[in-house]
C-alpha cells in the first residue's frame, strides 16, 4: 500500500499501543502508527496517523478537533465588547494580537477613531507579545530536539515580558487590554523603565541562544534539509508568517498593509531561501531582533494624550466621571448591560501574528451582537503542509517538523 484514505482510517482499529488489530488489511510492508493525541512531543492535543515503511514516513494525516470550543458561535452570542475576552483564548500565545485584530475589526465596522498614543502602545505590546511567543516556540522546539538549556533560558526571558503584561493589564496572559477605540487604561508610570530594562538584556540573550544552536552540529543535522517548502508550495497551500518568509517570500502584513501606525516604524522583513527547518529557525531568530528594534522606536515615538476614543456612542466614559456625573454612570451602565448597536455591514481585518496572517471577518446586523464572526487562523492553514513536509523523512524528524511550523492547537481547532 502506498497511501491511506479517510475511509481506511475510519475502518482501522488500533490497540493501546497504536498497532492495527482489525479493519483494512494493508498490503506490503507499511505500518499504520497512531501518534497522539497525548504524545509528549506534540504542541497541544494533536493526533497524527502515520503510514510508515520502517522508520520512513510514507504518509501523515493530522487529526484535529480535540480542542474545539465553538469560540466563533460563542462570540456571536455576546455583545461586541464583551466578546473580546474570548479572543484571548484563541491563540493563547498571542493574546494581545488577538485582542488587536478583533478591536480593529470593530473599529472598521463602527468607523471608530483610535488616539495616536494608543496606536503606538498597541504596537509596542504586540511586539513584546511576538517576542514572548517566539520564545515559547524556540524553547519547546529546542527541547523536542533534546536541547534542555535553551528551553530554560527562553522561559526565563518570557517571564519578564509576562510581568510587564501583568503590570499593564493585571493579567499575565488573558489580558483583554485592547478595547474598541484604544486601550482599557493608560500604561502605569513604571512601564517605560521596565521595558527599557528588558531591552538592555534581551539582545545579549538572543546571542546566547544562537551560540547554543545556530552552529551546533547536532542541531544542524536535525534541521538542515528537513521539511523543505518551496515558494510555489507555500503560496499554493496558503502558508503565511515565518514559514512563508523562510521560503524566500518577503510578505509581512506589517509592511504590505501597515496597520496601527506600523508605517511609522523602521524594520526589516527577514527571509531565507532554504525553505527547510533550519531556515525557519533563522527567520524567527532575526524576527526577535527586529521586534526589539520596533519596541525601542515605540518608546521614543510614544506621544502624550488620551488612550481611548472620545466617541461616547461606543466607548464608556472615563472611570473618574462615573463618581461625579449621573449621566456618565447611566451611560456606563447601559453600555455594559445592553451594549451598543453596530451598523449593518461586513468587514475583514488581518494582522501579522507570530504564526502568520490572523484575520477576522465580522458582520453586523444593526444589533448589539455580531451576526457573524469568523477567524482566519494561521495555524490552521500552516498545519496543512505537515503531510507534505513529513513525507520521506524519518519518524524522528517529525517532531522537528511539528515544532518548525509553530502551531497552536487552540488556533487550529477554534
Amino acid at each position: 500500500m502506498t497511501d491511506i484514505d479517510q475511509a481506511q482510517i475510519n475502518e482501522a482499529t488500533l490497540d493501546g499501543m497504536g498497532h492495527l488489530v482489525s479493519g483494512q488489511a494493508f498490503e506490503g510492508k507499511t505500518v499504520l502508527l497512531n501518534m497522539g493525541p497525548q504524545h509528549p512531543s506534540t504542541h497541544g492535543v494533536l493526533r497524527l496517523l502515520l503510514e510508515l515503511d520502517g522508520e520512513t514516513v510514507i504518509n501523515c494525516i493530522p487529526d484535529i478537533g480535540f480542542l474545539h470550543t465553538g469560540i466563533e458561535k460563542n462570540m456571536e452570542a455576546k455583545p461586541y465588547e464583551k466578546s473580546i475576552v474570548m479572543t484571548d483564548r484563541l491563540d493563547y500565545l498571542n493574546n494581545l494580537g488577538n485582542n488587536l485584530v478583533y478591536c480593529m475589526a470593530m473599529e472598521k465596522l463602527l468607523d471608530l477613531d483610535v488616539p495616536p498614543r494608543a496606536q503606538v502602545i498597541r504596537v509596542l505590546l504586540t511586539e513584546l507579545q511576538r517576542i514572548a511567543s517566539h520564545l515559547v516556540w524556540l524553547g519547546t522546539h529546542a527541547l523536542d530536539l533534546a536541547a534542555m538549556s535553551v528551553f530554560l533560558y527562553c522561559f526565563r526571558e518570557r517571564e519578564i515580558i509576562l510581568d510587564i503584561f501583568e503590570m499593564v493589564s493585571g493579567q499575565r496572559m488573558m489580558t483583554t487590554y485592547f478595547r474598541p477605540g484604544g486601550l482599557w487604561r493608560d500604561v502605569p508610570v513604571e512601564f517605560e523603565e521596565a521595558v527599557r530594562q528588558f531591552l538592555c538584556i534581551f539582545p545579549r540573550r538572543i546571542d546566547e541562544y544562537e551560540a547554543l544552536l545556530t552552529k551546533n552540529p547536532l542541531f544542524l543535522e536535525r534541521t538542515r534539509g528537513i521539511g523543505v517548502l518551496t515558494p510555489q508550495d507555500a503560496i499554493r497551500w496558503g502558508v503565511t508568517g515565518p514559514s512563508l518568509r523562510a521560503s524566500g517570500i518577503a510578505h509581512d502584513l506589517r509592511k504590505a498593509q501597515p496597520y496601527s501606525s506600523y508605517d511609522l516604524f523602521d524594520f526589516d522583513v527577514p527571509t531565507r531561501d532554504d525553505g527547510d527547518t533550519y531556515g525557519r529557525y533563522v527567520v524567527r531568530m532575526e524576527e526577535l531582533r527586529q521586534s526589539v528594534r520596533i519596541v525601542q522606536q515605540a518608546l521614543e515615538k510614544m506621544p502624550f494624550g488620551p488612550v481611548r476614543s472620545n466617541n461616547r456612542k461606543y466607548v464608556p466614559p472615563p472611570r473618574a466621571e462615573i463618581g461625579v456625573s449621573m449621566e456618565a454612570l447611566i451611560h456606563h451602565f447601559k453600555l455594559w448591560t445592553e451594549g451598543f448597536n453596530a451598523p449593518k455591514g461586513s468587514v475583514y481585518v488581518a494582522v501579522e501574528s507570530p504564526r502568520g496572517e490572523l484575520g477576522v471577518y465580522l458582520e453586523g446586523d444593526g444589533g448589539p451582537k455580531p451576526y457573524r464572526v469568523h477567524w482566519r487562523a494561521p495555524s490552521f492553514a500552516n498545519l496543512q503542509i505537515l503531510p507534505m513536509l513529513a513525507r520521506g523523512h524519518l519518524v524522528a524528524d517529525l517532531v522537528a517538523l511539528i515544532g518548525t511550523i509553530d502551531i497552536v492547537l487552540g488556533d487550529v481547532d477554534r
